[in-house]
């Protein structure tokens, strides 16, 4: 296989503009779009995760959007074996590629490795699953904090499937995860073979663009989107079950909440979200440029 042409990295929070860069940068150089965001995977929720339209999708060939079952559960491993697989078929056609996406983890995989974390047995995973039912995050926590403390920091709050899967891990292993993140990997892409960029508007536009979208995204039928997704009976704790938006959308179907005020939570939500994201890629990528929109990375700036 010849070596790879450059790949570009388009990281950034929801709703930062980066899915109109990635289809700007692919017209621009003929180049194939990458998805790197874990819940633009699954198919069950195109509008409430903002997955590029058809006719953004038909623009420029577009990967791993919208691949995986609400029923199942991508881990970052698994993301990590597609990307792989659809990046050497895109060098072997000789084009480029831009991979985009807000989840920060993927990115850290593909340019610094990812260790190979044994798996837990079905009865550790069920523990695991019943003792965070039994205590509560909160409880839960402690636990995991007393026996690999630097994964507790590390996973953000509401996070059940990563807090879980930590626990897990060390219960079949014996040691924390975050002693096999740590170890030594090989990274999918050499330093030389890609460049990233970070897209970072200001808080309040950043912020504006959340409201905005959530409103767009109810009158494109978001609400009727949860409430097929609903009509599943799947397992709370899957990842697509726990996309921004289902919760607060899924209490107003079940007459809990106001649509107002369920479109208050949900905003409010994805603020917060964006907020950690931000957060994330300014401590884990400090030496990507930033750029506040599109329209401030320049053609001649494309690879």
């Amino acid at each position: 296989m010849r070596p790879l042409p450059p790949v570009t990295l388009v990281a950034g929070p929801t709703a930062s503009g980066k899915s109109a860069l990635a289809l700007r940068l692919a017209l621009e150089t003929g180049g194939e779009i990458v998805n790197a965001d874990s819940m633009q995977l699954y198919a069950d929720l195109r509008i409430l995760t903002a997955r590029p339209t058809p006719e953004h999708e038909a623009a420029a060939p577009h990967h791993l959007f919208g691949v995986a079952d609400a029923a199942e559960a991508w881990s970052t491993g698994r993301w990590l074996r597609a990307a792989t697989a659809v990046l050497a078929d895109i060098a072997e056609r000789g084009k480029a590629a831009i991979v985009v996406g807000g989840t920060g983890l993927y990115f850290r995989a593909l340019t610094e490795g990812l260790a190979e974390i044994p798996p837990a047995p079905a009865a550790i995973r069920a523990e695991a699953q019943a003792r965070y039912d039994a205590v509560g995050e909160a409880a839960f926590r402690t636990r995991l904090a007393a026996v690999d403390p630097i994964a507790e920091r590390r996973i953000a709050p509401a996070d059940r499937q990563r807090l879980t899967r930590a626990y897990e891990v060390f219960a079949a292993s014996g040691r924390p995860l975050s002693h096999w993140q740590d170890l030594e990997t090989t990274a999918v892409l050499p330093p030389a073979a890609w460049r990233g960029l970070v897209l970072e508007p200001p808080r309040p536009i950043l912020y504006a663009g959340c409201d905005d979208r959530l409103a767009a995204m109810l009158e494109a039928g978001a609400l009727d989107e949860v409430a097929r997704l609903l009509s599943r009976g799947l397992d709370p704790g899957l990842p697509a079950m726990r996309a921004l938006g289902v919760a607060p959308f899924a209490a107003q179907l079940r007459g809990e909440l106001s649509a107002e005020a369920a479109l208050d939570q949900a905003r409010r939500d994805t603020r917060h979200y964006a907020k950690r994201q931000l957060t994330w890629f300014r401590n884990q990528t400090p030496t990507w440029p930033r750029i506040p929109d599109a329209d401030h990375l320049e053609p001649s700036a494309a690879p």
